[in-house]
């Protein structure tokens, strides 16, 4: 099992950040700095609390003047050239000290963002000040370096993950549109895989908007057919007709699905499941099938709520029988927890489902 994010933040990735914050501001108690670090709640801290732990002992250490500590962090940063997502704790100190100075912080993000993704840090200010930092963001889209423009679109997803809401993107996305035509043929891959993200994002409010954007920006470049691809996995989930047709499914499919099963019956809680079936085709021409599969996942409050999860794709041709297997494990993620109770599976075809097999996840003494 990998090692978790929050275990980056350790007593050697520390010690790198306070020797680098003592060579450029002499004052910086660096061993007095790392032993608050690792106070008495350190190891209860998740990910985000071990970075914002960070970055406000920072500003507790650093000069009480917000533009003066922040041009000491401008100077630390790039010696920390073995560091990664360790960085993020710099957006942080923005995001800690900086909301009300919003002259001072914007051109910080968008240096900090070249060494670690600001894209959480600049949710509060589209918050303040949403016509003010849209307008920011829309001259990022132009900015010669990929990071600041990944920020411009990244940074405004209207459903970022771990991120804070934006409920005015989220109602209306008609701000975000003009970065993203910008953006879709954007040199960097990255960059284009953002925009797609923050379409995937605005499909879960505005279908219809999402697959009428990429219907207008159809070309026969593989760039745009892959960001297509990427924009509408939520909605192909959802069996939507229009994101379906446009990457070339019908909605429709002639196929009969059997012999569902699955094993065992009774799961223990982090354990697997097993389940197989088969698709038969009743037609006769081909058929090009996006196969998924729902799991009805027991909740908190006792309901099921579905998931999708991907499959296969194939073409099946007349009179074809393909087979699926697939192994689902319930150990629980950051970002899903897991609950003993009754649960099914069901196949999916092009949005689609067929049958339903129930097993139970049971709690281990």
């Amino acid at each position: 099992m990998p090692e978790p994010l929050k275990n980056m933040f350790n007593a050697r990735t520390v010690d790198a950040l306070a020797q680098a914050t003592q060579q450029e501001y002499p004052p910086f108690d660096r061993e007095r700095f790392t032993a608050h670090v690792f106070d008495a709640e350190w190891e209860g801290r998740e990910l985000k609390q071990r970075i914002r732990h960070l970055a406000t002992l920072l500003g507790e250490f650093l000069p009480a003047e917000y533009p003066a500590a922040l041009a000491i962090l401008r100077r630390v940063v790039v010696h920390l050239t073995e560091q990664g997502f360790e960085k993020m704790v710099f957006p942080d100190f923005v995001e800690v000290y900086g909301v009300d100075d919003w002259e001072t912080s914007i051109p910080a993000l968008e240096y900090f963002t070249q060494f670690m993704s600001a894209e959480f840090a600049i949710r509060p200010f589209l918050l303040r000040d949403l016509d003010r930092t849209m307008a920011q963001m829309l001259a990022w889209a132009h900015h010669p370096h990929e990071d600041v423009r990944r920020l411009a679109t990244e940074g405004c997803r209207p459903r970022l993950p771990w991120g804070m809401a934006i409920p005015a993107l989220k109602a209306d996305p008609a701000r975000i549109l003009p970065i993203l035509e910008i953006l879709k043929d954007d040199p960097s891959e990255t960059v284009r895989r953002s925009v797609a993200n923050n379409l995937n994002d605005i499909s879960k409010d505005h279908p219809a908007l999402v697959v009428s954007t990429l219907q207008r920006w159809q070309t026969d470049r593989e760039e745009i057919r892959a960001l297509t691809r990427h924009a509408l996995r939520t909605l192909i989930k959802q069996g939507d007709p229009g994101a379906l047709a446009l990457l070339g499914h019908a909605d429709e499919v002639a196929v009969a699905v059997q012999n569902l099963r699955v094993s065992p019956v009774q799961v223990p809680l982090e354990g697997k499941v097993t389940f197989s079936f088969e698709i038969v085709s009743l037609a006769n021409v081909a058929q090009d099938l996006i196969i998924d599969y729902v799991v009805y996942l027991q909740r908190a409050n006792g309901k099921q709520t579905p998931k999708v999860f991907k499959l296969s794709k194939r073409t099946l041709q007349p009179g074809e029988t393909i087979q699926f297997t697939r192994t689902h494990s319930f150990r629980p993620i950051t970002t899903r927890r897991y609950y003993p109770g009754p649960h099914a599976i069901e196949p999916q075809v092009n949005g689609k489902t067929f049958g339903r097999v129930e097993f139970a996840l049971i709690a281990q003494d």
